[in-house]
């Protein structure tokens, strides 16, 4: 075989095992989470439609009861909200959280929290939309300790 075509053959599987490593590294980069919900909840559907529309992957798990979920992530009841998502990393994401919070607070290194919530279900947040009804909130980060600090705040 000429050299010169050993050289283009070579450099062109080179190049192909090149392009499938990176697919599968970008694979594993895609933003899912773990979604836990009942099965009756309209707005926790709406949450997830909402997330997906801005990138994520989310995977269902229904529950008749979330509480032995919410015990088994350490969310304190204060904390609480209608669904529970958990990222490949371990992170928690309670309740209606602008996905591009979850985004950001992944991005970032917090090596001391569980993850965010947004205790309640305030009017206004993705999946609590009603007419033009909205209900300033905080975005918490909660902590392994216990204990939480504001994230964001949303007001409009």
């Amino acid at each position: 075989m000429n050299k010169n075509i050993f050289s283009v053959l070579f450099l062109s599987v080179a190049i192909s095992a090149g392009a499938s490593i990176t697919n599968i590294e970008d694979s594993n980069n895609e933003l899912s989470l773990l979604v836990h919900k009942t099965p009756t909840c309209g707005c926790c559907k709406m949450w997830v439609k909402h997330i997906e529309k801005n990138g994520f992957i989310a995977n269902i798990k229904e529950h008749d009861d979330l509480l032995e979920i919410k015990d088994k992530h350490k969310i304190e009841p204060q904390y609480r909200s209608c669904h529970t998502a958990v990222s490949k990393e371990g992170y928690i994401f309670e309740g209606h959280i602008p996905s591009k919070y979850i985004r950001q607070f992944l991005s970032e290194d917090h090596p001391n929290a569980i993850g965010l919530s947004v205790p309640g279900m305030p009017l206004g947040s993705p999946g609590m939309e009603v007419d033009d009804l909205f209900t300033p909130y905080d975005v918490l980060i909660l902590f392994k300790d216990g204990s939480s600090k504001v994230f964001a705040e949303v007001r409009q």
